[in-house]
């Protein structure tokens, strides 16, 4: 049946649309941290949909709340009153730490960060965008303009000048062998140099730890000193927490938060996990900045009633079971575990991340040469002993993403650790 519909979807579908595996996987149902295919197999669930699976399959809160609101009206778009909208911007914005804040709500993550950078650009009347090398803002156009990983950007045309800015990744780059302090201050005086030869940026945009790029980021506070010089040029900060945002990182609710001396970002924008599946998307701003546009827009399917159903509902169950502390805990013995157990493989370069947002980084050994080949045959392997896990990476596809549901157990943290082993074993 699986060999039958990859070929219907071969024949039907664009040639670009990436699927994982030689044999490719159809997921049939989920539940916890666990998915089955349609041949029955068990899956330990480590990548969530892209992270965005953030509670729990089959999460019996939102699937009631989805399935109550979807009895009385599903949809009736930003034209009406929407309470379930309502409630939701409410909470999210009291949770930003963003003063005077409004939300927008759109159904993913690029077109979050396509809204922003439209605000952006509107606000300060530019179109030059300052990005972090190694960065991925989504799949529009303007979206893949700003995107500084060549291996998801298909076109250099684009509305916007992109500029890119050094810091993203700690370990690679002309910096990598600095202290913490002496890596910030190389990127913040790169930073000034950059701005003295362009015209006045709009925004910078990033990621606190870049998702797609491997699960990369710099020292804590690198933002923070970046706002200072953003500040004395007037130029915003737009943070991307499409992946980092709602505690998966442990530490902290948003991303952000590690570089938050110099106060909140100017921008936040939002997706994957917010709606644990359901298709949720969205941007916070100060209202001088939000209410900028001066011509009238609506979202169809943003904010409809009964994604919002289910974010209210996700919301509420992450916070009062902790799940951000869950992520920290059990995240913190996960990463220990993947360290202790790689230590002596010579093809894994580092072991990184925060709370239940984990990269492998894998290289060719005795190099610093990415091993795409390995890191595709240690998904292969993980997925024979049932562990579904990603990839991604700068320059080549070069680290395992892990990244489970927030409510992770130690059992399952344990299973998963042991199964990874054994597939990283298996292909030394």
């Amino acid at each position: 049946m699986s060999n039958d519909l990859y070929a219907r979807h071969r024949k039907v579908l664009p040639d670009w649309l990436a699927l994982y595996y030689d044999n490719p996987l159809e997921i049939t149902h989920g539940e916890g941290r666990h998915v089955w295919d349609a041949q029955g197999n068990r899956y330990l669930d480590f990548f969530g949909g892209i992270l965005t699976t953030m509670t729990a399959h089959a999460l019996p809160e939102v699937t009631k709340a989805v399935s109550e609101q979807a009895e009385r009206i599903i949809h009736s778009s930003t034209l009406y009153l929407n309470r379930p909208m309502v409630e939701l911007a409410e909470r999210i914005a009291r949770l930003s730490d963003i003063p005077d804040a409004r939300v927008f709500f759109t159904t993913s993550g690029t077109e979050a960060n396509d809204t922003a950078l439209l605000l952006a650009t509107t606000y300060r009347r530019s179109n030059t965008v300052l990005a972090m090398r190694n960065s991925y803002h989504g799949r529009s156009f303007s979206a893949v303009g700003i995107t500084g990983n060549r291996g998801w950007s298909p076109t250099s045309l684009s509305p916007l000048q992109t500029l890119y800015v050094h810091g993203g990744v700690r370990t690679r780059g002309p910096y990598a062998s600095l202290s913490d302090a002496e890596f910030i201050a190389a990127c913040v005086e790169d930073l000034e140099d950059l701005l003295g030869h362009t015209r006045p940026p709009a925004a910078l945009i990033a990621e606190p730890i870049q998702g797609v790029g491997g699960f990369t980021s710099p020292p804590d506070g690198l933002y923070a000193a970046f706002r200072e010089v953003l500040n004395a040029h007037g130029i915003l900060w737009i943070a991307d927490e499409v992946q980092t945002g709602w505690g998966r990182t442990g530490e902290h609710f948003w991303g952000w938060q590690a570089h938050g001396r110099s106060g909140p970002p100017d921008i936040v924008t939002f997706a994957k996990g917010v709606g644990n599946g359901m298709s949720i998307g969205g941007v916070i701003a100060r209202a001088e900045i939000m209410n900028c546009l001066d011509a009238h827009s609506i979202s169809t399917f943003g904010g409809t009633q009964i994604t919002m159903a289910a974010g209210l509902a996700n919301l509420a169950y992450l916070l009062e079971h902790d799940l951000p502390g869950n992520a920290r805990r059990v995240g913190g013995l996960l990463i220990e575990r993947l360290r202790a157990v790689t230590a002596q493989d010579p093809g894994v370069r580092e072991v990184r991340g925060r709370g239940l947002m984990i990269g492998v980084e894998l290289t060719r050994p005795g190099t610093d040469r990415a091993d795409p080949g390995r890191v595709a045959a240690v998904l292969e392997a993980a997925r024979a002993d049932g562990l579904l896990i990603g990839k991604g990476g700068g320059h080549d596809t070069s680290a395992l993403r892990i990244a489970p549901p927030l409510s992770l157990t130690v059992a399952e943290a344990e299973e998963g650790a042991a199964i990874l082993e054994g597939a990283l074993r298996s292909t030394e």
